[in-house]
């Protein structure tokens, strides 16, 4: 992401940042203008790597019609609940036990060994044993997700306990407070930052292991709408469903850091 240059109180300045804007803006026609130029004169082949306003007709293709029986809405929905669901579960889990590892020094390391085993595990290598345990079902993709979702979970929410000062951590149990207290209270809006950029790149990687899941163990979603228009040389529906996924993943990390300001935000008003 870009960040705008910023006054000395903290605010973008406008000029910079319509400069930004345009020097984006400028940069994609650049982009397109070569690539629709490379079509036309014959340079790229169009069987291979379409010119845009292929890909535009199949995306419109996809949307009204649909292709191998189903909308393109139809299997991004599909794909969404599966992200959802094992993304969601991820965070369930890893989130507490992040904050658990980074507080409690007996729990990290019984924690630590195990953990440091499945983190270096490809969320993909999972996807043998997701076909074995669950077909072509929900489950199989679910549990891929979780794979890449889990460990940057963990590690951020460890690391936004250890930012924690322990000054105000003991200060706060000297004042009587009781574990669900000290977490919520304490831990958790301390950790806050660091967890939230976990998120963030929990998402990106469940995204993904998602998508590369369903080319290999679903009977639906974006992914196996990918290998269906591969195997009937579809190539303009294969790029469409790339810019798709590419689109959807911009929109959900803009929703995680809206998410992270609007909470940030209301938890520092709260303190005040």
């Amino acid at each position: 992401m870009i960040d705008a240059a910023r006054n000395p109180q903290g605010r973008p300045r406008r000029n910079d940042t319509t400069r930004l804007v345009l020097l984006s803006v400028a940069s994609i026609c650049v982009v397109f203008g070569a690539w629709s130029a490379a079509s036309v004169t014959g340079r790229l082949p169009v069987g291979v790597f379409p010119p845009p306003w292929d890909i535009l007709k199949a995306f419109y293709r996809l949307v009204t019609s649909g292709f191998s029986g189903h909308t393109l809405q139809w299997h991004m929905l599909a794909s969404l609940g599966r992200f959802a669901a094992g993304f969601l579960l991820a965070t369930i889990v890893g989130i507490p036990l992040g904050l658990t590892m980074g507080w409690s020094p007996s729990i990290r390391y019984i924690v630590t060994p195990y953990f440091e085993a499945f983190r270096f595990i490809a969320p993909l290598a999972w996807i043998p044993f997701a076909a074995l345990w669950f077909g072509t079902g929900i489950g199989g993709p679910i549990l891929i997700v979780f794979s890449g979702a889990f460990a940057p979970c963990v590690i951020n929410a460890f690391r936004g306990a250890q930012l924690v000062d322990p000054v105000l951590l003991e200060a706060t149990r000297t004042l009587g407070a009781g574990r669900w207290l000290l977490t919520t209270e304490v831990l958790l809006p301390g950790a806050l930052p660091s967890i939230f950029a976990g998120l963030r790149i929990s998402a990106a990687l469940a995204w993904q292991s998602l998508v590369g899941a369903e080319l290999i163990a679903a009977s639906s979603g974006v992914g196996y709408l990918m290998v269906q228009s591969q195997g009937s040389f579809e190539t303009s529906i294969v790029f469409a469903c790339m810019a798709s996924i590419g689109i959807v993943g911009l929109i959900i990390d803009a929703m995680l850091q809206f998410a992270s300001r609007r909470i940030g935000h209301k938890w520092r008003q709260s303190e005040t």
